[in-house]
């Protein structure tokens, strides 16, 4: 029973934090930013695939034992997306870019906590 909580209050947790990225979806729309840099628009679409898995991680963490695939589903692809993430900084840095691992590290260790607690059938 300990293990169901802590995997519900790791879902919360993911699944707010996906929920917040819409705060930064509405700011590049309000502010059009996202028509006017060529190369950034494609953001707002990128962005609005956090909110649906956010949505499901909370409604999953109701019962997660029922929505099990769902919970890999967004494990592998937070997993998935911190390595592409880690490529394109290690490319950016090649150009003289400054970009830090801090979103890489971020998505990986949600990745990561979704299937340390992934539950049981």
């Amino acid at each position: 029973m300990k293990r169901e909580r802590l995997t519900q209050i790791v879902l919360v947790i993911v699944g707010l934090f996906h929920l917040a990225i819409i705060y930064f979806l509405y700011m590049d729309l309000r502010h059009s930013s996202w028509l006017l840099e060529q190369h950034n628009e494609t953001e707002p679409m990128f962005l609005s695939f956090f909110i649906p898995v956010g949505v499901f991680l909370l409604i999953a963490a109701r019962r997660p034992s029922e929505h099990r695939s769902m919970i890999a589903l967004a494990a592998w692809w937070n997993i998935s997306h911190a390595t592409v993430m880690a490529i394109q900084t290690v490319d950016a840095w090649k150009h003289g870019g400054h970009r830090t691992l801090t979103e890489v590290s971020v998505a990986r260790v949600m990745g990561v906590g979704l299937l340390v607690f992934w539950p049981g059938k």
